[in-house]
């Protein structure tokens, strides 16, 4: 269980500021920057949910934890020590989750014919932008994986790609199940 008594402890003031494990990195780390991402992409989530009907917000609150899930398993990486306390990492029923949700929600919609801009209904944008950070998140987590010294699990990576797919097809839906969605018509202004 978290315990937050103290909101500042003056420990990152030198920009370094500590993992999961102890080990204090840089505050301009790749590993703290991924993290840093994902609770970017929470906040957009949060304000998603102030336009999402009952049904959204029950899945983006589901996605709000996960993301804190995913967060703590990028703060504490794995390490050969053995640490006091059971690591949290994401799993792949999570991704098997997002998974079935895509499924249910494009089988709501038409076959898309355009690429869709990002605009709409409120919900639908911030979704959009969600994804756009979702896209950034797992570009940092790719090459965070990449990085000798460094790992990512596959269940971590697979589950901010579907994510990204996830908020795609919920834009779609917050667009009136597609209907009101803004196609980009290409040249259109030249």
């Amino acid at each position: 269980m978290v315990k937050l008594n103290k909101i500042y402890t003056k420990t990152g003031d030198a920009g370094d500021t500590g993992l999961g494990t102890g080990e204090r990195r840089p505050k301009s780390d790749l590993r703290v920057a991924s993290y840093g991402t994902v609770d970017e992409l929470n906040a957009i989530v949060g304000i998603v949910r102030l336009h999402a009907d009952e049904v959204l917000d029950a899945m983006l609150a589901r996605i709000q934890n996960e993301l804190f899930d995913l967060g703590a398993d990028l703060a504490t990486p794995e390490t050969a020590e053995p640490l006091p306390y059971e690591r949290l990492a994401i799993v792949p029923s999570q991704v098997e989750r997002l998974e079935r949700e895509i499924d249910a929600m494009n089988a709501r919609l038409e076959p898309l014919r355009s690429f869709v801009l990002p605009a709409g209904a409120p919900a639908a944008t911030h979704l959009h932008h969600a994804r756009t950070v979702a896209r950034r998140a797992e570009r940092l987590m790719v090459e965070l994986s990449r990085k000798e010294g460094e790992s990512v699990s596959a269940a971590a990576l697979q589950y901010i790609n579907r994510l990204s797919d996830h908020l795609f097809v919920a834009a779609r839906i917050a667009n009136d199940d597609g209907k009101a969605d803004v196609l980009w018509v290409p040249g259109q202004s030249r």
